[in-house]
C-alpha cells in the first residue's frame, strides 16, 4: 500500500478490508499513517479527547496466571487480604466519590481460587464461592452507597458471569493484547497462563457482545509479537465489534518493563512504534471507534499521541495509583489538559460508559442503571461536570472570558461554520448540532462570535418589557412529562392547590399591572376541560373593559388549536375572532422541542411539529405576531436542537411574524418526567449559554432578538448569556408559576430598577420596549418605576395551605 492509496482510503470513508490492513504491516510512512489516522479521528469525534475520572479498586492481587510482564498479580502473603474486605472497598469508593470520580474501576486478577488455598479461604470467610461472586457483589454495593458507576476487568468470563456482573456495572473489559497463541508457549511471555490463549479470551469478548455490554479491550505492543500479529488481533476485535456492536473503545497499550519480573530487561517498544500501532488501529476501525493510550505511560510528547488518532487518554485517578502499572503516575488533570489543548483538542470527561452507548441505554444498560446515567450525562452522553441547575440558584460555575483563541492546529472547520453563519445563510443542522458541541475555546469563540453579531444587530442596548404574567389556571386535561404546573400530588411539591381565577380576578391583576406602568399582559393556563373558544374570548373581551390600553400577549399554540376545535371552526377564524375582541400577539409558547421523536416522549397528547408551525403560520397570515421558544435539557440532543432552529428559521423566512427566539432551559427538579428518573437534569450551563448564542448565529439575519430568561438563568447566567448573544431579557413578570411550579427558586418579580442595575453593570444600556420593540411612552416608564407593591388577593389566600400563615406575613 502506498501514502496515495491510503489518503484516498481515508477520503472514500471505507475500512480497509483484512488483505489491505495486513499490507500495512509493511508501511513505514508514518507521517502518512499519522495524518490519515487524524483526519479519521476528527472526522468522528472533532475536537474531543475524553477521559473518564475513576477511583481504582484492586479487589484482589492474587492471579491464577503467570504474565512474565506482570507485577499486579502476587502471590498469597502472609498478614495481607487475600481480597480487600467490603469496609476497605467502600473507604477507597468513598475517596473517589469525595473527589468528583464518576468511575469505580475494579481490577482484580483472574479466578485466583483455582490456583490458591488462600483464595479460597479467604471468599469462604466472606461468604462467597467465587471471586466473580464477591466482585458483584461489591460492585452493587459501589453504586448504592456512592453512586459510581462499576468498571468490571475480572478476565476471562463465561456468558453466565458476564450477564449476572451486567447487573451491577456499567461497562465491562478485558484486553485481548494478542491473538498470537505463539506467546503462549514454553519462552513466551504467557506460558503458565492459561487465561491468555487468545481463543479464551476472544470467546469472552464474543459473549459480552451477545450479552449486549458495553465492552473495552485492546492490546498490548512490545511482549514479543510482530506488527502483523498486532494487526491480526485488531481485525479480530473489528470482526467482533461488527457482528455485536459492543466494543466501546480500543486501548493501545505500550508494555513496560518493570523491576522484578521476567521481562525486566527486555526492551520497550519505541515511541513511534507507538504511534504506528495508534495510527493503525484508528484505520482499522475508521472514525467512529474510541481509540485509546494511557497517558502515564507513553514514551514520547502526548501531543504526538494525539496526532497519531486517538481521542480517549482512558481513566484518570486524582486518589489511586494505577495498581497495574505503579511506577507510572497518572498525569495531574490540569497538565493533561493543557497538553491536550496544546495539541488542538479539549480534554472532556466521559463516564464509564461512552456516549454512544449512554444514547441507547434500554440496548445497553440494566435498567438499575438508567437513572443515574441519564442524570450524570449531558446532551451528548458525556459526563456533567457542574452542579448548576436552571432555576435552582445556585452560582454559575464559569462565565464566557473575554478573549478567545484561533485554533493552531489543522483544518478549522469551526471558523467555517462562524463565517457561513455571520454571513446570513441558513446552516445544515450537522453545522448546527456542531456548534452545539462546541467546548473548551471553541466555547469561547462561539459566544465570542455570536456576541460580535449582538453587537452589529442591536448594539449594546439591553430591552426588556415591564408585563404580567397571568397563569389562569392550573387545571389541565393535558399529561405532559415535563410539566410541574398542572399535575401531582398535592402539598407533596412546590404546586399547592387546584386553581381557576375568574373574570373579575384577572381584570384586576390586569388593571394592577396598567398601574404599575405595565405595558403587556402575557397569559396562559393548563387547557382546562371545561375551557371553549369563547372562554379565550371572554378573557380577551374582560382586560380591554377593565385596562383597554394594555396589550395581551396570550394564548399558546396549544390553546389556540384547542379552543378552536371545541368550537368546530378552523384556526384562523378563532385567531380573528380573538384579535378582534383584543388579542394582540401570542406566545410561541408549547414549542418544547420541534421534533416528533422528543415530542412522542414528554408530550405525546400535545401538537405535533407541523401542527404548532401551522398555528404560528397561521397566526402570522392574520396580522398577530408571535414569539418563539424551545424547552431543553431533558431526553433532547443537539440534533433536535438543531431542527427546531431549522424549522423556525424557515418559518421565519415565509412569514417574518417572529418577534423573538425565548430559550428556556429545562427546569427539573418537581417535574413528573425527572422524579420517575426519565429525564436529565435539565441542560448544563455550558449547553444553556450555547443556546443563545447558537440562536443568535443560525436564525441570523431572520430573529433579531435573541431573549435570556432571568426566572431559569438567575443573575449569574443572565450576564453570561448577554455576553453571548443576547439582547433582551423578557419580562419583569409580577406574577410567575410554572417556572416555580418546577422547584425554581428565583423571585416572581425583578422590578425595572433592578434589571437596569443588572444590565449597567456589564457596561450594557438598558432600555424599556413595548411588546412589538417599540418605545412606551414615558409616563408607562415613570409608573413602573415608582410601583406600588403587589396586592395580596384573596383567591390567593383561600388556595393556601396556610391561608392564616399568608394573612400574617401579608399585615
Amino acid at each position: 500500500m502506498t501514502a496515495h492509496d491510503l489518503a484516498q482510503l481515508v477520503r472514500d470513508g471505507a475500512e480497509p478490508s483484512a488483505a489491505q490492513a495486513l499490507a500495512l504491516a509493511a508501511f513505514d510512512d508514518l507521517p502518512a499513517l499519522m495524518t490519515a489516522a487524524a483526519e479519521l479521528r476528527d472526522r468522528g469525534h472533532g475536537s474531543v479527547i475524553s477521559y473518564s475520572k475513576k477511583v481504582f479498586i484492586p479487589l484482589t492481587k492474587l492471579c491464577r496466571d503467570s504474565c512474565h510482564y506482570c507485577t499486579f498479580a502476587q502471590p498469597p502473603r502472609r498478614a495481607h487480604e487475600a481480597y480487600l474486605p467490603p469496609e476497605q472497598v467502600l473507604t477507597i469508593a468513598r475517596a473517589g466519590e469525595k473527589a468528583g470520580c464518576r468511575e469505580a474501576l475494579f481490577t482484580l486478577g483472574d479466578k485466583p481460587e483455582l490456583r490458591y488455598r488462600a483464595a479460597r479461604e479467604a471468599l469462604d470467610r466472606l461468604g462467597y464461592a467465587t471471586t466473580i461472586d464477591y466482585l458483584e457483589a461489591m460492585a452493587a454495593l459501589v453504586f448504592k452507597e456512592t453512586g459510581l458507576l462499576p468498571h468490571l476487568n475480572p478476565g476471562v468470563m463465561s456468558l453466565d458471569d458476564l450477564k449476572r456482573l451486567r447487573a451491577v456495572s456499567v461497562s465491562q473489559g478485558i484486553m485481548l493484547e494478542s491473538a498470537a497463541g505463539r506467546l503462549s508457549r514454553k519462552g513466551g511471555p504467557h506460558f503458565g497462563s492459561p487465561d491468555k490463549a487468545p481463543a479464551v479470551r476472544l470467546a469472552t469478548i464474543d459473549a459480552a457482545g451477545e450479552a449486549s455490554i458495553p465492552f473495552t479491550s485492546g492490546i498490548l505492543i512490545g511482549i514479543g509479537e510482530t506488527r502483523q500479529e498486532r494487526i491480526e488481533a485488531l481485525l479480530a476485535l473489528r470482526e467482533l465489534h461488527r457482528r455485536h456492536g459492543h466494543i466501546q473503545e480500543i486501548i493501545v497499550q505500550n508494555f513496560r518493563a518493570k523491576p522484578a519480573t521476567r521481562m525486566a530487561h527486555a526492551p520497550e517498544p519505541s515511541a513511534a512504534d507507538h504511534l504506528w500501532t495508534i495510527a493503525v488501529a484508528r484505520i482499522l476501525f475508521g472514525p467512529a471507534m474510541n481509540i485509546q493510550a494511557p497517558p502515564n505511560l507513553s514514551g514520547g510528547p502526548l501531543i504526538d499521541v494525539v496526532k497519531a488518532g486517538i481521542n480517549d487518554w482512558g481513566g484518570v485517578s486524582p486518589v489511586t495509583i494505577d495498581h497495574v502499572n505503579p511506577e507510572a503516575p497518572w498525569p495531574e488533570l490540569a497538565a493533561l489538559a493543557e497538553q491536550t489543548e496544546r495539541a488542538g483538542k479539549v480534554l472532556t470527561a466521559r463516564l464509564a460508559v461512552y456516549p454512544q452507548f449512554v444514547a441507547k441505554p434500554g440496548r445497553w444498560l440494566d435498567a438499575a442503571f438508567h437513572t443515574a446515567v441519564l442524570r450524570a450525562s449531558d446532551s451528548e452522553g458525556f459526563a456533567r461536570t457542574d452542579d448548576w441547575v436552571p432555576g435552582t440558584g445556585k452560582p454559575i460555575p464559569f462565565a464566557p472570558p473575554s478573549k478567545t483563541r484561533r485554533r493552531a492546529h489543522g483544518a478549522d472547520r469551526l471558523q467555517d461554520i462562524l463565517d457561513r453563519a455571520k454571513g446570513g445563510g441558513e446552516l445544515p443542522e450537522t453545522d448546527i448540532a456542531a456548534l452545539f458541541s462546541a467546548r473548551g475555546n471553541d466555547f469561547r469563540r462561539v459566544c465570542e462570535a455570536a456576541d460580535t453579531l449582538r453587537a452589529e444587530m442591536c448594539g449594546d442596548r439591553v430591552t426588556y418589557v415591564v408585563n404580567r404574567n397571568i397563569n389562569y389556571t392550573n387545571i389541565c386535561s393535558f399529561h405532559c412529562k415535563f410539566c410541574a404546573f398542572s399535575k401531582g400530588k398535592l402539598a407533596v411539591n412546590l404546586r399547592g392547590r387546584p386553581y381557576d381565577l375568574d373574570l373579575k380576578e384577572i381584570q384586576r391583576r390586569s388593571s394592577e399591572a396598567w398601574t404599575r406602568g405595565a405595558t403587556e399582559v402575557c397569559l396562559q393556563g393548563g387547557i382546562h376541560p371545561d375551557y371553549t373558544g369563547a372562554t379565550y374570548i371572554a378573557i380577551c373581551d374582560a382586560i380591554k373593559a377593565s385596562a383597554p390600553e394594555i396589550h395581551i400577549h396570550a394564548f399558546s399554540p396549544l390553546e389556540i388549536w384547542q379552543g378552536a376545535a371545541t368550537l368546530s371552526i378552523p384556526v384562523e377564524t378563532f385567531l380573528k375572532q380573538l384579535k378582534a375582541a383584543g388579542l394582540g400577539t401570542l406566545p410561541g409558547t408549547a414549542a418544547e422541542i420541534l421534533h416528533d421523536d422528543v415530542r412522542a416522549v414528554i408530550c405525546p397528547d400535545k401538537l405535533t411539529t407541523q401542527q404548532w408551525l401551522e398555528v404560528i403560520e397561521t397566526a402570522h397570515s392574520v396580522g398577530l405576531r408571535t414569539t418563539s421558544t424551545i424547552m431543553y435539557g431533558h431526553v433532547d440532543a443537539p440534533e433536535h436542537w438543531a431542527r427546531h432552529l431549522t424549522h423556525l428559521r424557515r418559518l421565519q423566512q415565509r412569514t417574518g411574524g417572529i418577534t423573538e427566539f425565548v430559550p428556556l432551559p429545562f427546569v427539573p427538579m418537581e417535574t413528573p418526567i425527572y422524579l420517575h428518573g426519565k429525564s436529565r437534569s435539565g441542560p448544563t450551563f455550558r449547553e444553556a449559554v450555547l443556546m443563545h448564542a447558537v440562536a443568535r448565529l443560525a436564525l441570523h439575519p431572520l430573529i433579531t432578538n435573541i431573549q435570556a430568561s432571568w426566572v431559569k438563568m438567575g443573575s449569574g447566567g443572565l450576564k453570561a448569556c448577554l455576553t453571548a448573544g443576547v439582547n433582551d431579557i423578557g419580562g419583569t413578570l409580577m406574577n410567575e408559576s410554572i417556572t416555580r411550579a418546577a422547584g425554581a427558586t428565583h423571585g416572581e418579580e425583578l422590578p425595572p430598577a433592578d434589571m437596569e442595575s443588572l444590565v449597567r453593570s456589564i457596561g450594557r444600556s438598558p432600555q424599556q420596549r413595548t411588546t412589538l420593540y417599540g418605545t412606551p411612552p414615558d409616563e408607562r416608564r415613570a409608573a413602573s418605576l415608582a410601583a406600588p407593591a403587589l396586592e395580596i388577593a384573596e383567591w390567593i389566600v383561600r388556595a393556601s395551605p396556610a391561608p392564616a400563615l399568608i394573612r400574617m406575613v401579608c399585615q
